[in-house]
């Protein structure tokens, strides 16, 4: 019996001293692990990648150094290109006829007063027939009026005949003038004449739209022509209701139109509508462009920025920095390597955090110090970051 007890005293013994040997691995193996963790991680946020001549020259890879930029507190807005009402016309012709003569086409750039078609109406050589007769009847009127006046004078004629040559001659005045205007209003001068009547352009700009050829029948008041004058072109920004106490007249606007170029464009607000637009919680906001490009045309759609601050602060191109694992990086070049002419270039990948970003430029904050003369992948990065994941995946160069 004293046997049974002590053996068994002598195994619960063991196996208390084999759990405890176990727990003890385990908890070492644990902080092993969270080692390894940490390793991988700091790993993971400082990377290294190396290049050879041949692929630093295929991937177009240029350096560059942090830049102070004039980076803006902006608002960005959409909007699009408009013209004023008085920078466009609607050219029509005050008499009916025939289109005989079209001297412009499409796009043709035209001068205030020129001739750009001809119409044969036979309502035109009727005014001027009307007008020629009104001048005849006016001139014998006059005369008569003055014979009248003299009979009337030394008591000749009666005082109902004077007063009805006066009236006459009142009426036909008014005739004659309403006619004279009317052929100004043709565009021909009083006393002049011509077989056709002249459709002359009533500003300065470009033939738009032209709905009519030669032979086409057209009314009273139709259009023939449209002309804009893309000179005045301006913006018409929409701005929401919790960003108008930022905006105010003078403040500066930037915008890019890549349908036609990549190059910034400017304009200066000038004017802040006092509604809101129907539908929407905007309001307009019109800007004038500072250099008018040639090939901006009303109604181009563009995304804008208004600035409404500037600071001074460290930025770098668009294109230096990718994103991955959900952070941002750049890739600078190891200083004892920084010559172009090395055969390998060995770049360390550092975390940067991000903050303005305006025409082609970001404010970055290195999460790590780096020398004044630092050289950073300004064009390139991506491939950098590519190369870089291919590697790990295969097991190349990358640590």
């Amino acid at each position: 019996m004293n046997k049974s007890i002590i053996y068994l005293v002598f195994a619960l013994s063991f196996t208390l001293w084999n759990c405890k040997g176990n727990t003890q691995d385990d908890h070492t193996d644990h902080e092993s692990n969270q080692e390894s963790t940490s390793a991988k991680k700091e790993e993971s946020q400082n990377k290294e990648v190396e290049l050879n001549q041949i692929q630093f020259k295929a991937a177009n890879i240029k350096l560059g150094a942090l830049q102070k930029k004039n980076l803006s507190d902006i608002i960005r807005v959409n909007g699009q290109t408009e013209l004023p009402a008085q920078s466009q016309a609607e050219v029509s012709s005050f008499l009916s006829g025939t289109v005989t003569q079209i001297m412009v086409n499409l796009g043709d750039k035209v001068k205030k007063g020129q001739v750009i078609a001809l119409i044969d109406s036979p309502e035109f050589i009727q005014l001027q027939e009307e007008y020629q007769i009104s001048k005849n009847t006016l001139e014998y009127l006059e005369l008569e009026y003055k014979r009248q006046q003299t009979l009337r004078a030394e008591n000749v004629n009666s005082e109902k005949v004077y007063q009805k040559t006066k009236s006459d001659l009142n009426i036909e005045r008014a005739k004659f003038q309403s006619l004279s205007n009317r052929l100004k209003l043709v565009n021909l001068q009083p006393g002049a004449s011509a077989t056709s009547l002249r459709i002359l352009a009533p500003i300065s700009g470009n033939i738009a739209t032209m709905p009519v050829k030669i032979g086409s029948n057209i009314s009273q008041g139709q259009s023939l022509f449209t002309l804009v004058d893309n000179s005045q072109i301006h913006l018409d920004l929409m701005v929401y209701e919790k960003d108008l106490p930022n905006i105010q007249v003078g403040q500066k606007v930037s915008f890019n139109l890549t349908n036609i170029n990549k190059s910034e464009i400017t304009a200066t607000i000038f004017s802040i509508g006092k509604s809101f637009e129907a539908g929407t919680k905007t309001v307009i906001v019109h800007a004038n462009i500072n250099e008018i490009n040639e090939n901006l045309i009303p109604g181009l759609y563009v995304n804008a920025l208004i600035h409404i601050g500037e600071s001074t602060v460290d930025a770098l191109p668009n294109d230096a920095i990718v994103k991955a694992d959900g952070r941002e990086f750049v890739f600078v070049l190891e200083q004892e390597e920084a010559g172009l002419k090395a055969d390998h270039f060995h770049f360390q990948r550092i975390e940067v955090k991000t903050g303005v970003s305006e025409l082609g430029y970001t404010q970055v904050t290195l999460m790590e110090k780096l020398p004044g003369d630092a050289q950073i992948a300004i064009q390139g990065a991506y491939y950098i970051q590519s190369h870089l994941i291919k590697n790990e995946g295969g097991g190349g160069h990358a640590h």
